[in-house]
């Protein structure tokens, strides 16, 4: 985590505004646990209008894009780790975990495309990655390795994937959104 308290607090229920209620709500609902959502949503209920609209394109990401679960979730951890984005690696180590990933998968968002015994598709998909945090472009020998495993609304999901974290990794690590409860930070020992 980069700073050790929020900038920008979360909303506590009480201070929610009749439109981020109606945002807010179905999500406590659909969580059941009847309880503070996560802290990057009560950050967002700061702005409803702006976390209403976000909403749409970061649910097609999460959920409606055209990539199985391992492949996008190794795209996210990895843009997490190289924003160092504590908050976004914590929350989708988790994801990783229910969805069937290893701890050892896991631990390549850390470690990189260059880990030495790689699968050449995991290498592709970290190093895509890289590219395009270094240098918003995904090179040549990378683009075509993908697009011999990948068609082109997956190499689109690819690219929009990461932007997606990219850019809530700017803001969780901007307004300090800090981990929920359970969530690991870099040490998966921790948890």
């Amino acid at each position: 985590m980069r700073l050790n308290e929020p900038r920008l607090p979360p909303l506590p229920r009480d201070a929610w505004s009749d439109d981020a209620r109606s945002i807010l709500d179905p999500i406590v609902a659909k969580d059941r646990t009847g309880m503070q959502p996560f802290n990057i949503f009560s950050t967002l209920a700061h702005h409803p209008s702006l976390f209403r609209r976000w909403l749409v394109f970061a649910n097609h990401v999460l959920g409606k894009s055209t990539l199985d679960v391992r492949t996008r979730e190794l795209l996210i951890l990895r843009i997490g780790f190289l924003c160092q984005a504590g908050y976004e690696w914590g929350q989708h180590v988790e994801i990783a975990r229910a969805a069937g990933m290893g701890d050892d998968e896991i631990m390549l968002s850390q470690s990189g495309s260059s880990t030495p015994g790689i699968d050449e598709r995991d290498r592709l998909l970290l190093l895509a990655t890289e590219e395009l945090h270094a240098d918003a472009f995904i090179t040549d020998e990378t683009y075509a390795g993908l697009a011999a495993l990948f068609n082109a609304q997956e190499l689109l999901d690819i690219v929009f994937a990461v932007g997606q974290y990219n850019l809530v990794s700017m803001v969780l690590n901007t307004f300090g959104v800090q981990l929920d409860k359970g969530l690991p930070d870099w040490d998966l020992n921790k948890v």
